[in-house]
């Protein structure tokens, strides 16, 4: 089992930063890739960014590339998602996940077989 906690949400002006946090304790060790993925109301979970431990190899979409970066430090079981230059849309739950399989498609939640409980990001314009 792997436990995921998220951190650092909260009420920001478009053009501003914020730094999630996600705290994995439990079976750590598993896991291969973390990602990050948002649900804004009304519409479907959708992949933000991802990293695989070994390598560092990063993933993002397109609408938040070159905007925003995911980083880890094995040594606290953390990943961090640094959001820079936020705009309005970008308003959304932002979930932690964490995959256990050797090989899945990191760009879907069906990838990861652990969450986090969420945390709130609101962009003013």
């Amino acid at each position: 089992q792997v436990q995921l906690v998220e951190s650092g949400g909260g009420l920001v002006q478009a053009g501003g930063s914020l730094r999630l946090s996600c705290a994995a304790s439990g079976r750590t060790f598993s896991s291969y890739v973390m990602g990050w993925f948002r649900q804004a109301p009304g519409k479907e979970r959708e992949f933000v960014a991802a990293i695989r431990w070994s390598g560092r190899i990063t993933d993002y979409a397109d609408s938040v590339k070159g905007r925003f970066t995911i980083s880890g430090d094995n040594a606290k079981n953390t990943v961090y998602l640094q959001l820079n230059s936020l705009k309005p849309e970008d308003t959304a739950v932002y979930y932690c996940a964490a995959s256990t399989y050797y090989s899945a498609p990191y760009r879907a939640r069906a990838g990861y077989n652990y969450w986090g409980q969420g945390t709130q990001v609101t962009v003013s314009s």
